[in-house]
């Protein structure tokens, strides 16, 4: 008898442990999840969202995948991560000028940039905060700012909800600082759980146009006024070739999407996640010559060659896109996957010496004019 009620007891305590841990808001198990816009979604089709091609999560056979996955597991190498500091610069960004355009990059997928007086903050990843912490442990010298660092933000742009990228203590502690959210859709529901309002959150489908000319409309279509600013400015959802999960449940409920900002005749890309496709060549002809492509180059894998932009690919995108200036991300803060973690910058080196390409590439926290 004594056996049988310590083993209920200790699972009575494994599964209470559970409950709390899976309990806390950066899961966002606890979220009412707003289907009626998601299930009209043209991209939202047999219970989940689809890319504009078929794309797998992995390639190969599913012995390589757990190879794959087992080898970033348990590598040791020690070029995955540097031996020594990186440099970055600690600016302080509350004194930085909005006359002028400008980007500083905080390491990955995180930066701030300016527009036409504006600011703009795109995928903050600012503090080390359990559980993102499990998973995401920064490289010497490039954890330096942090959320209290950052100056009002005028539109936070959020791509897609992956932890590199979603991350709720940096949205929890920015909330008061954010005037407006454009997002794609399904992530406004973590948004709304996590405090911030229903009139800062502008959640978009692939192709929609977000403007600042007029309130918001209630009935959502390819072009949605509301955005607060100067007339001109507009924000267009674009697709990526991605994928979403936040950790359980059911994959890809949430849209993963780029997104181009448009302001006084300027134009930025904001590329988010994805592999290779056609999308480059389509954009580049629907907008033209765009000042500043922000491109991922980093955490990439053969086995994830469709939802991550391989080295291979690179010149493609940029290439395709001709953007007048490149600034890559999403490398040189984690190890997220197993190459060497100088690899992408020397590859964008490369592309952009063989192809004449004007790359901006500074260490992080650096002010880069555009």
């Amino acid at each position: 008898m004594k056996v049988w009620l310590i083993i209920v007891g200790v699972i009575l305590l494994l599964t209470g442990t559970g409950l709390a841990v899976l309990s806390h808001p950066s899961f966002g198990l606890w979220r009412h999840v707003s289907k009626e816009r998601i299930q009209a979604s043209p991209n939202y089709k047999d219970g989940m969202f689809r890319n504009q091609l078929p794309t797998p999560q992995f390639t190969g056979d599913s012995a390589s995948t757990r190879r794959t996955l087992w080898r970033f597991l348990t590598n040791k190498d020690t070029l995955r991560v540097p031996q020594e500091p990186i440099t970055a610069i600690k600016t302080n960004l509350k004194n930085l000028p909005t006359d002028s355009d400008w980007l500083v990059w905080f390491g990955h997928s995180s930066y701030l940039f300016c527009l036409d007086g504006k600011r703009y903050l795109v995928d903050p990843l600012l503090k080390p905060e359990w559980p993102s912490s499990m998973m995401l442990k920064a490289f010497p010298g490039t954890d330096i700012y942090r959320p209290n660092d950052l100056p009002d933000i005028d539109v936070l742009i959020i791509t897609h909800e992956h932890w590199d990228h979603m991350d709720y203590a940096t949205l929890r502690d920015i909330r008061d600082c954010v005037k407006q959210v454009v997002c794609p859709l399904g992530i406004a529901d973590y948004l709304r759980y996590w405090g911030y309002k229903d009139e800062q959150i502008f959640e978009l489908d692939w192709f929609e146009r977000l403007t600042a000319e007029g309130a918001l409309t209630a009935k959502r279509s390819n072009s949605v006024n509301g955005l607060t600013g100067a007339a001109g400015l507009t924000i267009t959802c674009l697709p990526s070739r991605h994928f979403s999960n936040r950790l359980l449940g059911k994959p890809n409920q949430t849209l993963w999407a780029s997104f181009m900002v448009e302001a006084c005749g300027r134009k930025v890309y904001i590329g988010g996640d994805g592999g290779y496709d056609k999308r480059f060549t389509e954009i580049h002809e629907r907008f033209g010559a765009v000042d500043l492509a922000l491109l991922e180059n980093g955490q990439y894998n053969a086995s994830w060659k469709y939802i991550h932009t391989t080295p291979e690919d690179l010149e493609k995108v940029i290439l395709d896109l001709q953007a007048k200036q490149v600034f890559t991300v999403h490398h040189d803060k984690f190890a997220l996957s197993v190459h060497p973690w100088s690899e992408p910058s020397s590859v964008a080196h490369d592309i952009a010496t063989k192809n004449n390409i004007n790359l901006l590439d500074a260490p992080i926290g650096t002010v880069v004019k555009f």
